[in-house]
């Protein structure tokens, strides 16, 4: 047995922690580029803590998901102000961003030099500056992972920075920070945590370490996600749908993901589509299509066995197959009201494209089962 495991240098976790956050950062900067969603009214709190810590603030917005110009400019802007560090506050975007900005920090090259497909995909030349990281999603897993995923419009595709030097030097992980999120939101991130689990548990890459995260994860995001859809101040169930996003975002870090992931990247670079939203979107199409593929073509193989596995944690039936978890996912993206891809406007004819794309992604290369053209096709025809 031999593996690697990375994750962030401090994970704080539990209700009210984001309290911590001023200290730790004054001690390691006294200027911080203070990256949030659109709305930066939204980490006033923070801000007036890190203020009082003696940490200046330097604010910087990002609209949706971060693009390639968005970071190019965030970095000149950061570097104008001397910032020291990066202290990033919001969903996945506003994470990959603050990540993505705390490499340019200290980079002087152009993120194309780093950026990885539609770049040069070259290594940092120094490290990261210091980056604390504040999910007020649970979803991505962000704060605990080594890459940025950057939109890049000229190309219709996302792409990621990454370097080990990117994980943050803090990730704080407060679930009462996702008590406002609206149903739609809650369902679309939560399902984003779902998929990671399942596909690091059952990638070419996992290992017993991000199993112990991935079977912990499953079991308790199921059961909790439905219940925070529904009531969203059930605090308990918030508190369990964060420690499952932190846990996948552990598992994917060193595990990596799959074709759900493989789909993503193209599809939120060529249409309007939330990244959590694709991933559900496509989740259960993807389980059925690999289900059946590996019966076929490897049916005395480890990934079926993890399947197995995966339908057991997801039904709480010891008897459950493979083809129970991919009904049960079913019933959950149902009962979450998941839109499918067409709400984004793709259709047939951008089939072809998105599956040449999807099987060169990064994350198509933990799949359980190498997939066919059709296949690829097929799991697009039933998600749109």
């Amino acid at each position: 047995m031999r593996f690697e495991f990375a994750t962030a240098g401090r994970i704080i976790f539990g209700a009210g922690t984001m309290r911590e956050v001023p200290a730790a950062a004054a001690a390691l900067g006294r200027r911080a580029l203070v990256v949030t969603g659109a709305n930066p009214d939204r980490a006033a709190q923070l801000t007036a803590g890190l203020q009082a810590a003696g940490v200046s603030c330097v604010p910087f917005a990002v609209a949706g998901e971060p693009s390639i110009e968005s970071v190019r400019r965030g970095a000149q802007f950061a570097r104008a102000e001397a910032c020291e560090m990066v202290v990033a506050m919001g969903g996945g975007s506003a994470l990959d961003a603050g990540k993505a900005l705390s490499a340019l920090l200290t980079n002087t090259g152009d993120v194309l030099d780093y950026l990885e497909v539609v770049g040069r995909g070259g290594p940092l030349e120094r490290a990261a500056a210091p980056c604390i990281a504040i999910p007020t999603t649970a979803g991505t897993g962000s704060e605990v992972t080594r890459n940025a995923v950057l939109g890049s419009p000229d190309h219709r595709v996302k792409a990621s920075l990454r370097s080990a030097s990117m994980l943050p030097r803090l990730a704080v992980v407060d679930p009462e920070l996702t008590r406002q999120l609206p149903p739609g939101i809650t369902a679309s991130t939560g399902l984003d945590a779902l998929t990671q689990l399942i596909e690091a548990y059952v990638s070419v890459r996992a290992n017993p370490m991000t199993d112990l995260y991935c079977v912990e994860g499953i079991r308790l995001a199921a059961p909790a996600l439905l219940r925070v859809f529904v009531q969203r101040d059930d605090m308990a169930a918030r508190s369990d749908m964060a420690w499952a996003s932190l846990l996948g975002g552990l598992a994917l870090a060193n595990a990596g993901l799959g074709a759900v992931h493989g789909f993503a990247a193209p599809v939120g670079g060529m249409f309007p589509a939330p990244h959590g939203a694709v991933c559900a979107a496509v989740l259960p199409h993807a389980m059925d299509v690999n289900v059946r593929a590996l019966r076929e073509r490897d049916p005395h193989g480890d990934g079926l066995r993890r399947y197995d596995e995966v339908a057991r944690l997801l039904t709480a039936k010891s008897t459950a197959t493979a083809e129970d978890g991919v009904r049960s996912i079913t019933e959950i993206c149902g009962r979450l009201e998941i839109p499918p891809l067409r709400t984004y406007g793709v259709t047939t004819a951008d089939f072809p494209e998105l599956v040449e794309k999807a099987a060169k992604a990064s994350s198509m290369k933990g799949n359980p089962i190498v997939l066919s053209s059709a296949e690829l096709s097929e799991i697009l025809t039933r998600a749109v």
